[in-house]
């Protein structure tokens, strides 16, 4: 018994933090292997500098913050997590979803998460502009109320700096390609290095 406090003690000491990824396609390697995704990328640059926290990867190509809703307590219930990354609002928006359904998902989500002490960010997604000024201005206001109205982190979109440029998206215009990857390990990289804390 004696032995197990110690060990439980010394692994507390060397604690690594997990930060659950929850999102869409971005996030999951859309039109590429997995490892060539940023995800799967950054895990491994943090393995090798031993980082006080990894990242586990819950996105699935296609999912809304309803399916986001719907899964994350299968996953919680699966495995000890310290923070969640909210990176979902994408096809809600490019479904034309209300914005109030995609706060409430999000509201729920964020409180389902912090109801098991789990830490909060949430990722200020962004559409394409040709769904019209009105949708796109409640849209983008939906994830700044809702990190304020959750008092939690909104984290700059990763894809803001690589949409403009053709050469970093894929055929779709939606997806990041596999020459975008490493320039989002390094947003990524910064983002968490300052937020997270071991």
């Amino acid at each position: 018994m004696f032995t197990n406090t110690s060990q439980a003690q010394e692994n507390h000491s060397n604690k690594v933090s997990s930060i659950l990824i929850l999102g869409d396609s971005l996030s999951a390697s859309f039109g590429m292997k997995e490892n060539q995704g940023w995800v799967y990328q950054l895990n491994q640059i943090l393995q090798q500098k031993k980082a006080p926290y990894t990242l586990v990867n819950a996105s699935i190509s296609g999912e809304t913050t309803s399916g986001g809703l719907t899964r994350l307590p299968r996953i919680l219930a699966k495995q000890h997590i310290d923070y969640l990354l909210i990176e979902l609002g994408g096809n809600d928006g490019l479904r034309g979803f209300p914005p109030q359904l995609i706060k409430n998902n999000l509201l729920q989500i964020i409180n389902l998460a912090k109801q098991q002490g789990i830490k909060v960010l949430l990722m200020d997604i962004k559409i394409p502009p040709n769904y019209g000024a009105r949708y796109n201005k409640l849209f983008n206001q939906t994830f700044t109320q809702v990190a304020k109205q959750s008092d939690i982190t909104l984290v700059p979109f990763f894809m803001e700096p690589i949409a403009i440029k053709p050469e970093l998206m894929q055929a779709d215009g939606i997806h990041p390609n596999i020459t975008a990857q490493p320039l989002i390990v390094e947003f990524m990289k910064q983002q968490l290095n300052v937020l997270i804390t071991p």
